[in-house]
């Protein structure tokens, strides 16, 4: 991988995943940026919450020009297979070239191109002697993949440019001048555990092998989510075997489809056979539905410790009812713009703690009035079933500016060095431009990319020849600026 062109930028990439930089885990790769841009000689700076920003002059004839913005975020998103050993706080990515040399994709977990290309590619222009630009700020925050922190917690005046180029896409071709907004939605269900059935046993039921993927990006895609389909045998396996609830978990991460989820419940010993029957059935019936979408889905059952204590019947009757009236995927597209996505919920991550379940979902929407509305609805869906509903991490959408003149300039830039019209867009997906906007007032700003399949999952990739071709589009968009 270190010898790809360019090799300033896969040489920075390499770097990169060499540092274990899960979301929450900010200090190795902020250091170890702080430390790159001093190596450099340049003027190197962290706040507070540790951001950096690293500033570099303009070339020759360049100094008067407006300033630009190489903006990207340190962290990724920790996802891997189910039988892949790793630990995402301690050990490096695996990356390899795969596909006749297509493409870099890493061995069983997310590869960390979202958003490390972009970083990289800061990187390399800062170390780039050649690079023809105005002055150059390269900012990294914090925390982006968990609730966009190092963007909301930025202060007004810290960054100079004008014009901000977001790295963190992944179509290439395409240039992204609007996003959606979000908010996190927290259901708990407190109570107090109540002894299990005497003569019951327990069984551990595990749905694995969904494809998950970014819960922006992929939404549209039809794919399954693990925790839905567990509730839905759970539903079952309640009401007709006599089974109970003592622990149910799915999902890690906000913004990425559950691929796994699992529950432990107890039943009667001579129901056994029923409920092994049972998962057999739910099996065979979703490898049908989810046909040519998820072929390595797979549902199965073993038998474990049986706990001692378990969740009162009418709790886990209200978190089993909730979580199947809570929606998930798309809501609604654009009117305008049919094929893409204009409001969804990603129903993430559930988790059970002594007593106490935790039920997380992130909503999105390019209008925000109809993310207030998806929020609302989230909130009665758990409300009635009286759980207490938290809402957190709000951030606003990236309204479209198609008068703005760094688009015009980039557009012509595209069209110059390459023959043909970028496409303009919105995106489903979160992006830091709107509240960074939000804080420094006539910034103009565009999002844009290589090209990476399948972030926020283990199948993540990115291609070489966009790589390639993306970066020379940076630099012509600077020298153009």
């Amino acid at each position: 991988m270190k010898n790809l062109e360019p090799k300033g930028l896969w040489n920075s990439f390499y770097s990169l995943t060499q540092i274990p930089r899960p979301s929450g885990k900010r200090k190795e790769i902020a250091d170890f940026l702080v430390s790159y841009g001093k190596s450099l000689g340049l003027e190197t700076l962290q706040d507070e919450i540790g951001n950096v920003l690293i500033r570099k002059s303009a070339s020759a004839g360049y100094e008067n020009h407006p300033g630009v913005i190489l903006q990207g975020h340190m962290d990724m998103v920790p996802q891997k297979n189910s039988d892949k050993v790793f630990d995402f706080e301690k050990d490096p990515i695996e990356a390899y070239i795969e596909d006749n040399g297509e493409w870099v994709t890493a061995n069983g977990t997310t590869l960390g191109a979202d958003n490390g290309i972009g970083v990289a590619t800061a990187m390399a222009i800062l170390a780039d002697k050649n690079a023809v630009h105005p002055p150059l700020e390269a900012f990294f925050t914090i925390d982006e993949e968990t609730g966009m922190y190092g963007a909301n917690d930025l202060k007004g005046g810290w960054l100079q440019g004008k014009y901000l180029l977001n790295l963190d896409s992944e179509t290439e071709g395409e240039l992204y001048v609007g996003c959606a907004g979000g908010i996190d939605a927290e259901a708990t269900f407190t109570y107090e555990p109540v002894d299990t059935e005497e003569g019951d046993i327990a069984l551990k039921v595990s749905v694995k092998g969904c494809k998950g993927g970014h819960s922006g990006c992929d939404i549209h895609l039809q794919r399954a989510n693990a925790i839905k389909l567990l509730f839905r045998f759970l539903k079952d396996a309640v009401a007709n075997y006599e089974a109970r609830l003592a622990c149910v978990e799915g999902g890690n991460m906000r913004n990425a489809i559950p691929r796994e989820a699992s529950a432990v419940i107890t039943i009667p010993e001579e129901s056994y056979q029923d409920l092994q029957d049972l998962v057999d059935r739910y099996e065979d019936l979703w490898l049908r539905e989810y046909d040519g979408v998820e072929p390595d889905l797979h549902f199965s059952a073993e038998e474990v410790e049986c706990p001692k204590k378990e969740m009162p019947e009418d709790v886990q009757d209200f978190l089993i009812h909730s979580v199947i009236l809570c929606p998930h995927g798309v809501s609604r597209f654009i009117p305008q713009m049919p094929d893409i996505v204009e409001t969804s919920n990603n129903l993430a991550i559930i988790e059970t703690e002594e007593n106490k379940v935790r039920v997380i979902c992130l909503a999105r929407s390019n209008v925000e009035s109809r993310k207030e509305e998806l929020a609302s609805v989230i909130q009665s869906a758990f409300a009635l079933a009286g759980a207490d509903v938290q809402f957190s991490g709000a951030y606003p959408g990236w309204q479209p500016n198609f008068k703005s003149g760094l688009l015009k300039t980039m557009k012509e830039t595209y069209v110059n060095e390459f023959g043909t019209e970028p496409r303009i867009v919105t995106i489903h997906a979160g992006l830091e431009c709107g509240i960074i906007g939000s804080k420094y007032a006539g910034m103009e700003m565009i999002s844009f990319g290589p090209t990476i399949e399948h972030p926020h999952s283990p199948d993540e990739r990115v291609n070489i020849a966009t790589v390639q071709k993306f970066y020379r589009f940076v630099l012509a968009a600077l020298k153009a600026l």
